[in-house]
């Protein structure tokens, strides 16, 4: 079902992606999907991950990345675990309790995990609104290999125009 729902997800957003000269635009119809499709999925946007994981007086989210090996490979944000997008609950092996954070390229596959995991019960997890291509967008930290990176993998041609120019690493390699 997962499959289908990214294939429909994908399918609805072409239009909006290639049509729209505005990254704005874009971004409204994406996050509009997102909220139709997963409407009880919190989000947390950007800024207030940063100032969260800047605070060293709040325990830090458990940040899961929900793209493929490949996407990973190419930069994460700093700590974060890479989950398959299909995971379940029992494979993520955090406590229900735990302050969990999702995010993935634009944010539909990470709001798919975020879903089944607050139907499993998991009171405190949330999704990065923007995914890592809108962190990546306002130059906030990534790493790859343990040291920083600047590249982000664009999952796929028709969505590398939602990624700055130069933030957007060359598909198939790293």
């Amino acid at each position: 079902m997962a499959t289908a729902r990214s294939l429909y997800f994908a399918l609805a957003c072409c239009a909006c992606l290639f049509a729209a000269p505005s990254g704005g635009i874009r971004w409204t119809l994406i996050r509009s999907r997102i909220a139709k499709e997963f409407p009880s999925v919190q989000q947390i946007t950007t800024h207030d991950l940063a100032a969260w994981l800047a605070d060293g007086k709040r325990a830090k989210p458990a940040l899961l990345d929900v793209r493929a090996p490949e996407e990973f490979a190419v930069s994460h944000l700093p700590g974060a675990r890479r989950v398959d997008p299909d995971a379940t609950a029992a494979q993520v092996g955090l406590a229900k309790d735990a302050p969990i954070v999702t995010y993935c390229s634009v944010g539909y596959r990470s709001s798919g995990l975020a879903d089944r995991l607050r139907q499993a019960g998991y009171s405190r997890v949330r999704n990065l609104d923007g995914s890592i291509f809108q962190w990546a967008n306002e130059d906030r930290p990534l790493v790859r290999d343990g040291g920083p990176a600047t590249l982000v993998h664009p999952f796929g041609g028709m969505w590398s125009g939602m990624l700055k120019k130069e933030r957007r690493a060359p598909i198939g390699k790293k």
